[in-house]
């Protein structure tokens, strides 16, 4: 068993696509953790849809064995953190469990939003910061002028910056010589009550809930009785072990080490992420400080394609839940779409990953709303006063209304001077307020723009990287609640009110959306034997309108000749039944409608 004075537990952090699942990649093989005909590139995202997109989602630990150049045997736990601000959560959690972090800055891309968002993140846990520059092989690479940049921006000793090309490998013998000298060991005694951090879960269907698990004092063996502090439930440990890929067995696991725990627990509800694991007849004083609690931006709706589904989806949302502790959800139901689930995300990419998820690891079919933020909704009289809302069926009449608050962001945006222009055209579209422009150096410009939340969530991120080519980062932080001008945009297929696309929606917007939406949706909905107007309305007002033309079946294909009044008599004899038809008939609404509707862009 490795002493606690030989444990590393590190995490690394930066920018979304600055290289750090692929030095992950490198220090696992250089540790030996898989043989060389085993390897694939992403090693860590073993996730399809993360190797699909090129981005991390999951934070994942594993635990690397190394030998320093003075002899010494120490035990190496890496957490891979994801680069997307959607997906801080993940790293608040990476970063709780870590002393140290190894902040990744791209050599032709320079310090960007994320950089040094997950900065602040950890000096505000106190951990020891390994800067590292990396894709020093590049052709666009500029070390001098991206040490100036970890000089200035950062803060920290750029002199101490090690040099590293993730992809070739260069670099990574002093990295881990580094890691090993420059971040301490975990703090905490193995002979004190047990307190361990829990700080994520996966489900295995035969094995129940596997328990990943910081120590921080005491140790857990097998057969050890335990108690989780926040529901006070108990439960034994059958199997423990560590990550090294797989799931490996050990006997016990001490203060310092990182690893995880079976004990038989099938109550998904039971196990939360953040909670403290301490000993049923030695339990520790006080529990550790879990992780802020997620405050969730976007919610949207969702339900199964087939109502008989509900149950199944359910349970689905418990198991997903678990391993991602960033979803928040409740129960919620439609006129159109039946039984489903309320749910918060953190924004749109975590909800087009959980859609993903969904469907792939537990085989759902469902469908998603068009996502909203929670506004503040002042009421003229009445109980309660001020409410909030995030449902446009909760949304109250117009008459009751004395004013509506929505909550707005602060944007930092670093972009090259030269993208400057068009970049500032987005913000002032997306009703944006500047309140202060940098110059970082000859090159860069770092915007704040103050601006609503609901204007980000659907194209705002992918506008950018285009306008910028891909060089402008953006980071947000939740600054508080202005007043707006708010509408609810109702959809009518056929004359009815269909309460799942429902939207709440800015003033001025409303209009633009409208005729969206219809459009989007006169392409999706299959043609019927009668026409189908799509309409979309502000209280009683229509203000966008397409149709869907009726199938034509040709009725006069039977008729050779004859006087026209015969043709005419077939023609009135078909309108009749048009007629008929579409005063009984129903418009089915097929999946992609509703997902067309979440994209606001054509692509």
């Amino acid at each position: 068993m490795t002493a606690i004075s030989n444990i590393r537990n590190f995490c690394i952090i930066a920018h979304i696509d600055h290289g750090k699942s692929t030095l992950a990649d490198r220090l696992i093989q250089k540790g030996h953790l898989v043989e060389d005909r085993n390897f694939q590139d992403q090693i860590l995202d073993n996730m399809d849809i993360e190797r699909e997109r090129g981005i991390t989602i999951k934070s994942q630990a594993v635990t690397i064995p190394y030998t320093a150049g003075d002899g010494g045997e120490y035990q190496l736990n890496l957490v891979d953190t994801p680069g997307h601000v959607d997906f801080t959560y993940e790293v608040s959690r990476a970063i709780n469990s870590c002393e140290g972090a190894l902040l990744l800055v791209d050599a032709a891309q320079g310090v960007q939003a994320q950089t040094l968002s997950n900065m602040y993140l950890a000096l505000e846990h106190n951990l020891e910061i390994v800067p590292v520059i990396n894709k020093i092989d590049m052709a666009a690479a500029d070390i001098p002028g991206t040490k100036k940049q970890i000089d200035h921006d950062l803060g920290l000793n750029a002199e101490e910056a090690l040099l590293v090309s993730a992809r070739q490998g260069t670099g990574v013998d002093e990295l881990f010589e580094a890691i090993v000298k420059r971040i301490p060991p975990p703090l905490g005694s193995a002979d004190a009550p047990l307190r361990a951090l829990i700080f994520d879960c996966h489900y295995d269907p035969y094995r129940g809930v596997v328990v990943h698990l910081r120590i921080f004092d005491g140790r857990i063996r097998r057969g050890m009785k335990i108690r989780f502090m926040s529901n006070n439930s108990g439960h034994e440990v059958e199997t423990l072990g560590v990550f090294k890929l797989a799931l490996i067995e050990t006997e016990e696991l001490s203060a310092g080490a990182v690893g995880y725990i079976i004990a038989g627990i099938k109550t998904v509800s039971d196990v939360r992420v953040g909670d403290t694991v301490t000993g049923a007849d030695n339990p520790c004083e006080a529990a550790l400080p879990g992780f802020r609690e997620v405050k969730p931006v976007v919610f949207s709706s969702i339900y199964p394609v087939d109502s008989n589904d509900y149950e199944e989806l359910r349970s689905s949302m418990e198991k997903l839940k678990l391993n991602d502790a960033s979803l928040v959800y409740e129960k919620d139901s439609s006129a159109a779409l039946g039984f489903g689930f309320r749910c918060g995300f953190l924004g749109l990419l975590h909800l087009e990953v959980i859609q993903e998820r969904l469907e792939r690891e537990f085989n759902q079919s469902v469908i998603f709303t068009a996502p909203s933020v929670k506004y503040k909704v002042r009421l003229r009289s009445g109980p309660g006063g001020e409410i909030l809302v995030d449902n446009p069926a909760e949304y109250p009449g117009e008459e009751r209304i004395e004013g509506v608050e929505e909550p707005y962001i602060r944007a930092s945006i670093i972009t090259p001077s030269a993208y400057l222009g068009n970049i500032m055209n987005l913000c002032m579209e997306k009703r944006g307020i500047q309140s202060n422009m940098t110059y970082l150096d000859e090159k860069r410009v770092e915007l704040i723009y103050d601006m609503p939340l609901s204007e980000v969530l659907f194209d705002f991120y992918d506008r950018l990287k285009s306008i910028s080519r891909g060089y402008a980062s953006f980071d947000y932080d939740i600054t508080g609640y202005k007043p707006t001008e708010l509408v609810k945009l109702d959809i009518l297929l056929n004359g009815k009110a269909v309460d799942a696309l429902a939207q709440l929606v800015f003033k001025d917007s409303a209009y633009d959306r409208a005729r969206m939406v219809c459009e989007r949706l006169r392409d999706e909905i299959p043609r019927q034997q009668f026409k189908i107007p799509i309409q979309g309305a502000v209280g009683s007002q229509i203000i966008a309108r397409e149709t869907v033309n009726a199938l034509r079946k040709d009725v006069l294909a039977k008729c050779y000749g004859g006087d026209i009044t015969r043709k005419r008599k077939l023609l009135e004899k078909q309108k009749e039944g048009k007629r008929r038809m579409k005063m009984v008939g129903d418009v089915e609404l097929p999946q992609s409608a509703f997902l067309a509707v979440l994209k606001t862009k054509d692509e």
